[in-house]
């Protein structure tokens, strides 16, 4: 072992303190929900803490209600009740009246299933979705009673763990952070428990644990084993203070998918989530290579799970929950390859029951035009279609090259089938867009509302919902700076006025919040130093950021202003492609391939906009 990391004592098997009394009388009933914080759901694994050497606390940085419905939690949740020995439990982020509770009594952040005082766990695991979600992460910390950062923790503190999609660009919560996850975590999470158990029986302490475990995979990554070196704002040196630890981490991957572990008896939730279905993954990555995407980029290859497996998981997760819906997730399932033939198999199978389908991510072509034949049972309140850009020429931009007609074509046929309403996501701020893009959405959405009459004589009602893009890590976008909030405003107006213009009254527009936007680009773009104005802002009162009742941008602003930042030049910042990306070692495809990428984008877009 290196003597930089080790300590004189060994990790020690602590019981976790119990606080269900405390719970029970001096904080459910003084909390608006309180069926977010009882536990006890149908399909809950409760094993005794006493008899378990390993306890992990699974924690999702926001409310129950958008926990319950995140399938990666509760696949890890199995995987680790699985193993002999090792209980893992739920956390959720108390909101704000039941945060307040809790500090007042001094109740400590407890685990769902034990009531069980989380900083009493072995380790602490969080599931990190969006930038957004950070501060949110740290008051879970504090409520738990643990330092916020790993350099100030002592061998008594739980080791504390990240995933998810943020893990591929931490480096702005590194310091909070003990191991970060890169990728899918199933087969890296019993790998841990599994080196966790030999370093206790080593006597080992938890900083060595951190270096084995850093050694033991490139997609566990360590942060306080590495340094960076920087220049004024740019970063120019990265290096590790141990040996053998890799410098460029990679995504974990399940190989077989089809024999990957699921949820087959998921937990029934007391409070109505945002999903509530039997959720199943047909197939993990994304044929298209949306530029824009950080996901279609991370997370690859691409593998699909065999109709009779979904079938049988299908079978086993109603049987087990007494839902009516069965989701079929994916990126992409308008790409897994044997579509109509699973639809027909799950119909055949469940509509009988008045079991119906839900198919989240359509696609525009071949497979949206069989749809309507395919699906009769489908739920039809709506049919969603990501078309991102209102123009064919900015749609090649992005490397998304869906045709008008095809379009037109695939939501006539649904109307055909019965289908009603339409919603559709649009990107504003892309390379290469011109006023007449903007306009264009508004134009087109109208168009397609219309697409109803020639059918049963009446408009469709067409949601468009309009993001503003924050150029992604890992992306070929992510070199870019993102456009000004006073552009995003001006953009919002535009679509407004248009809509009036038209009499668009079937339109209906709906904007994500553009000063989020601009923050989540602005902490996305960031290195490790910006974990100072995470945490200045978290100390001010910033959490829950995700809401639009909980944010400030104010709040954040003076963070980055103390530090001597601008936040709108932050999520403005460019990068050249001779810079060092602050994200550049954290898994994700190779500079080269995004390179390439960046370089027909930036062509394209310089030829379309000659051609307007």
């Amino acid at each position: 072992m290196d003597c930089l990391f080790r300590y004189n004592t060994s990790m020690k098997n602590k019981q976790p303190g119990i606080v269900d009394e405390l719970v029970r009388r001096r904080f459910l009933p003084f909390v608006r929900r309180p069926g977010r914080y009882i536990g006890g759901e149908v399909n809950q694994i409760q094993k005794d803490l006493s008899h378990c050497d390993v306890r992990i606390a699974l924690c999702f940085p926001d409310v129950y209600e958008i926990g319950m419905s995140y399938t990666g939690m509760s696949i890890l949740y199995g995987v680790l009740n699985r193993m002999e020995g090792v209980a893992a439990e739920r956390v959720f982020a108390p909101w704000t009246d039941a945060e307040e509770v809790m500090r007042r009594e001094e109740i400590p952040l407890f685990s769902l299933e034990s009531r069980a005082v989380v900083g009493d766990f072995d380790m602490i695991g969080f599931s990190l979705t969006n930038e957004l979600c950070y501060t949110t992460m740290l008051n879970m910390i504090d409520l738990a009673g643990i330092p916020l950062r790993s350099v100030d923790r002592g061998q008594e503190d739980s080791i504390i763990v990240a995933g998810g999609q943020a893990a591929n660009c931490c480096e702005p919560v590194a310091p909070f952070v003990d191991l970060f996850v890169l990728g899918e975590a199933e087969d890296e999470a019993a790998r841990l428990v599994r080196l966790y158990r030999k370093c206790q029986a080593a006597d080992l302490s938890r900083r060595d644990f951190l270096v084995e475990a850093a050694r033991l995979s490139e997609s566990v990554y360590v942060p306080a084993l590495y340094t960076f070196e920087y220049e004024k704002d740019r970063i120019k040196d990265f290096r590790s203070l141990v040996s053998q630890v890799p410098m460029r981490l990679a995504n974990a991957i399940v190989q077989n998918f089809d024999a990957a572990p699921v949820p087959d008896k998921p937990i029934v939730p007391f409070v109505q989530a945002v999903h509530e279905r039997a959720g199943i993954e047909v197939m993990r990555g994304c044929p298209g290579r949306c530029r824009f995407c950080q996901a279609s980029f991370c997370r690859r290859p691409i593998r699909f799970r065999s109709v009779n497996r979904i079938v049988e998981i299908a079978e086993a997760q109603i049987a087990a929950t007494g839902f009516d819906t069965i989701g079929l997730l994916s990126l992409s399932t308008a790409d897994y390859p044997d579509l109509e033939e699973l639809v027909d198999t799950l119909n055949a199978r469940f509509a009988p029951h008045h079991i119906g389908l839900s198919l989240p991510s359509l696609k525009v072509q071949t497979q949206l035009k069989l749809l309507p034949k395919m699906v009769s049972t489908v739920r039809k309140a709506g049919l969603t279609i990501a078309v991102e850009a209102a123009s064919e020429r900015l749609r090649q931009v992005i490397n998304k090259p869906i045709s008008n007609e095809d379009l037109k074509e695939g939501i006539r046929a649904a109307f055909e089938a019965g289908f009603r309403k339409v919603k559709l996501y649009f990107m504003v701020g892309l390379p290469g867009e011109a006023e007449d893009d903007i306009l264009g959405i508004v134009d087109l959405a109208h168009e397609i509302s219309g697409l109803r009459r020639g059918i049963d004589g009446k408009f469709a009602e067409v949601n468009a919902a309009v993001s503003w893009l924050v150029p992604k890590p890992h992306t070929p976008f992510g070199w870019l700076g993102q456009q000004s909030q006073t552009y995003f405003e001006n953009a919002r107006r535009i679509l407004l006025d248009r809509k009036k213009e038209l009499r668009a009254r079937y339109v209906h527009l709906k904007f994500h919040n553009i000063a989020m936007s601009v923050l989540e680009s602005a902490i996305g773009k960031g290195d490790r130093r910006l974990a100072d104005v995470i945490e200045t802002a978290w100390r001010s009162g910033a959490r829950f950021d995700l809401w639009d009742e909980c944010f400030d941008m104010d709040r954040w602003k003076q963070a980055f202003a103390s530090h001597g930042l601008d936040l709108n030049a932050a999520a403005q910042r460019s990068f050249s492609t001779e810079d060092y990306l602050p994200w550049q070692h954290l898994g994700g495809p190779s500079i080269d391939s995004l390179l390439e990428h960046y370089q027909q984008a930036l062509e394209q877009a310089a030829q379309s906009s000659a051609d307007i």
